[in-house]
């Protein structure tokens, strides 16, 4: 018994030192990595009413023409529906995507929360890109002529590559 006594202080250290190296190795395996941006744990930090609203008029846009300087249901381009979305939820913001780059508020959390915009660089005549996040890695946006509003999933090389920001005016 003494002998038993004195070898499990032993086995409790091997054993809570395994349980700390696979917790340390299992949070290193969860960690965001490159430049893929997913609400990390913006599911657990809820999203409030006028969040909840804005999606609900950004998703019944989805399927609405690309209008070039559009802003109504007619048609949208892609600071139309930021600037028509915001709006229906009583928020005023400025209607172009450069305004809009300017005015809104970088979040100070690292994490992006449904409602917020993100923002692309493009190259060419159309410069920035805005469209509006929804959340688990989805935004909503007004691609360009010819097209539909629609859903892009921030995980496409595309979109990816030409991320440079998050914004929001919520």
């Amino acid at each position: 018994m003494v002998y038993q006594a004195q070898r499990w202080p032993a086995r409790a250290g091997v054993a809570i030192s395994v349980l700390l190296l696979s917790t340390i190795l299992g949070g290193c395996s969860t960690a965001p990595t490159g430049r893929s941006v997913v609400d990390l744990d913006a599911r657990h930090a809820g999203s409030s009413g006028v969040r909840q609203q804005l999606l609900h008029v950004a998703r019944r846009a989805i399927g609405t023409p690309y209008r070039y300087g559009g802003s109504s249901p007619r048609g949208f381009d892609c600071s139309g529906l930021v600037q028509f979305a915001h709006r229906e939820v009583g928020l005023d913001v400025p209607r172009t995507t450069a305004s809009q780059w300017r005015h809104a508020r970088t979040p100070d959390r690292r994490h992006l929360l449904p409602g917020d915009l993100v923002f692309f660089t493009l190259g060419g005549r159309k410069n920035r890109h805005v469209g509006i996040y929804e959340g688990q890695g989805r935004f909503i946006h007004a691609p360009s002529s010819g097209k539909r509003v629609r859903r892009a999933s921030l995980n496409n090389p595309f979109w990816q590559d030409r991320l440079i920001g998050k914004k929001t005016f919520l």
